[in-house]
């Protein structure tokens, strides 16, 4: 049963002694997880308040709290925009229900963030290089997940195989992921803190600056190309190569030149993801979504074909049972046929005045993996954020 915002204004005044609303409205978050709504008290301060809706979403929010705690003062004043403060908790039955202090800003829809001017693209780039860049051991002493690039495939391939056993992948989907997570060229990335659950409305903006980021319930150090399936899933690919550009000039490491790569299949698999917690929840109407998203991707490549998200291509006997696309590399289809491409994928650019350490340790990745990455064009679908 859903919590009005009304219910959840009476419960922050339990979790925060001496707050007293004065109004209050709803708030957007994952409606499948959280009531959320936003509070004005007597002082004129605001408050936000996020309910969870059952025992994995408060367990979340445990963990977010936990890793909001790890966040010492010195290391917040080095980021480049805020991030929430918890004022108070109050525990309802199973679940936790938390008060943060309001942070100012608002959310955008991608196509909102990418009318904006190039400014904005570029402060999203460098908030996202801020995170990959935070130390690795802000994860580890919360005790939070550590995965090393073979650790983080096998984990992908484990969940690929769970969602194999429903029976309701589409096969093409499925050779197309798997052929993905065993071609180990594509996993040659250096692990770092990723925020994990990034996406547009984890992104407070205001003035054409991003003033916070929120959503903390999944950090860990795993593949930083994972905070940027919300963007290769969007066909707004001026805004990606901004994005990219800035992340890049901004990171102290020199990113891995399949990320995107990799950000496209977290993007296309998260359905698989979906439709599995469905299954897991007995939600029907949510695993009936999830099939028709599914089908969709797999119509769309079908139709359209496209180049493969795997660096390696698909052996000849798979390659002809799967949908075809340029039957030639490096000779295009005939206009009449020819897709275009929600993604296009280039090798990470490096700007001219960029240290130079960074241009050689890319020239040494690139001849250490031996790969050719001349075809660098994907195909994804805009998935919306579920």
């Amino acid at each position: 049963m859903r919590r009005k915002p009304i219910e959840l204004a009476a419960i922050a005044t339990a979790a925060v002694p001496g707050l007293t609303p004065t109004a209050v409205s709803s708030a957007p978050d994952d409606p499948a997880d959280f009531d959320s709504a936003l509070l004005l008290d007597s002082e004129g301060k605001r408050w936000r308040v996020r309910s969870p809706r059952h025992a994995e979403a408060s367990a979340r929010l445990e963990t977010e709290f936990l890793v909001l705690r790890a966040f010492a003062p010195a290391v917040r004043a080095e980021l480049p925009f805020l991030m929430p403060t918890v004022a108070g908790s109050v525990r309802l039955g199973s679940l936790t229900t938390f008060v943060y202090s309001h942070l100012s800003g608002s959310t955008r829809s991608v196509e909102e963030l990418a009318s904006e001017p190039d400014g904005l693209a570029r402060e999203i780039g460098s908030a996202l290089a801020a995170v990959h860049d935070l130390p690795r051991s802000l994860v580890s002493n919360a005790d939070l997940p550590s995965y090393t690039p073979n650790e983080f495939r096998q984990r992908r391939l484990n969940e690929l195989d769970q969602a194999a056993t429903t029976g309701k992948i589409p096969a093409a989907l499925l050779r197309r992921w798997e052929h993905a997570m065993e071609d180990v060229s594509l996993w040659r990335f250096n692990p770092c803190v990723v925020h994990g659950d990034l996406h547009e409305d984890n992104l407070l903006v205001e003035s054409g600056r991003v003033t916070a980021v929120t959503g903390w319930t999944d950090l860990r150090i795993g593949d930083p190309a994972d905070d940027f399936a919300w963007l290769v899933a969007s066909n707004e690919q001026d805004f990606i190569d901004a994005v990219l550009t800035s992340y890049t000039s901004s990171r102290r490491d020199a990113p891995d030149q399949h990320l995107l790569r990799r950000a496209a299949l977290s993007a296309e698999f998260a359905l698989a993801q979906y439709l599995v917690k469905g299954l897991a929840a007995g939600d029907q109407a949510m695993v009936g979504e999830a099939e028709d998203m599914l089908q969709s991707v797999a119509s769309d490549i079908a139709e359209f074909g496209g180049q493969p998200i795997s660096v390696e291509p698909l052996p000849a006997k798979e390659a002809a049972a799967a949908p075809a696309a340029d039957a030639t590399p490096g000779v295009q289809a005939p206009p009449a046929v020819q897709p275009q491409p929600a993604v296009h994928v280039a090798p990470i650019p490096v700007e001219p005045d960029a240290a130079g350490s960074k241009a050689q340790e890319a020239q040494a990745g690139e001849a250490k993996a031996a790969e050719d990455t001349s075809t660098a064009a994907i195909s994804v679908i805009n998935v919306n954020r579920r």
